[in-house]
């Protein structure tokens, strides 16, 4: 039997307090990896909350870290953390993001500004940390999107910021390619996670005429992708994006 083992390993995934960055932690934590919970501040403090009950709840091995992914100083902090606190750094999966959809017409600049910071500079942000500290034959998963292949009514900023991240994506895995680090995205299709189930329900229907398989995903679905993505089983799986969406697009 084929069993992917990540012992010994350490990962940082961020934005992991809720949601996908939640059960991909969750996951690569039951393979057994060291895993960093990251998360964001906020006023009322539920992201800490989260993070630390979520850390609490994996046990030995989980630590909750705070970072802000568009905070360049912030970022290296948390890495340097990962490293002193874990003893390495083996894997980094970028999951933070937020979402602000209107139409271009309704748009600000600072909702527009506010997704790229958050989805696209902070991806490169947190790559460009880890990229000098990552062990050799590392993984980086970003998470991209359908939305950034196809690009929905009213996610300008948010389908910009997600097929950057496929860009950014395909050069790292050329920039990296030399210690053996696989650089790849994944672009899940409508998920259900909060950000999923907010879609309103006329237009969840509408998309699931789209869709083949007729319904939506559930977030293990994408964090096994990303857990075969960070074992041995993907050592010349370089330069992709895997889309994870039911058949709606290929």
């Amino acid at each position: 039997m084929i069993k992917i083992d990540l012992s010994e390993k350490t990962a940082i995934v961020t934005g992991a307090g809720q949601g996908l960055g939640a059960v991909t932690a969750e996951t690569l934590h039951q393979a057994g990896a060291r895993v960093v919970i990251n998360y964001f501040s906020d006023d009322r403090g539920v992201n800490k909350s989260n993070a630390e009950n979520l850390a609490d709840l994996l046990g030995e091995g989980a630590l909750a870290l705070e970072a802000d992914v568009r905070d360049e100083d912030s970022v290296e902090k948390m890495v340097k953390k990962t490293i002193d606190h874990l003893g390495g750094l083996d894997i980094l999966v970028n999951n933070a993001g937020i979402i602000r959809d209107k139409t271009i017409k309704k748009m600000s600049t600072r909702e527009w500004q506010a997704v790229i910071d958050t989805n696209l500079t902070g991806t490169f942000n947190v790559c460009r940390a880890a990229a000098g500290k990552i062990a050799d034959h590392g993984r980086i998963v970003n998470f991209s999107s359908i939305s950034g292949v196809m690009g929905f009514f009213g996610q300008s900023n948010y389908a910009a910021s997600k097929a950057g991240v496929i860009a950014l994506t395909k050069v790292m895995s050329k920039e990296l390619g030399r210690k053996h680090v696989t650089v790849n995205a994944v672009a899940p299709g409508v998920i259900l996670t909060e950000m999923g189930t907010s879609i309103p329900e006329e237009v969840r229907r509408e998309m699931l005429t789209s869709i083949p398989m007729e319904r939506f995903g559930e977030p293990e679905e994408i964090a096994n992708v990303v857990l075969f993505l960070c074992s041995d089983l993907a050592s010349y799986i370089t330069g992709q994006v895997i889309h994870i969406n039911g058949g709606w697009i290929g």
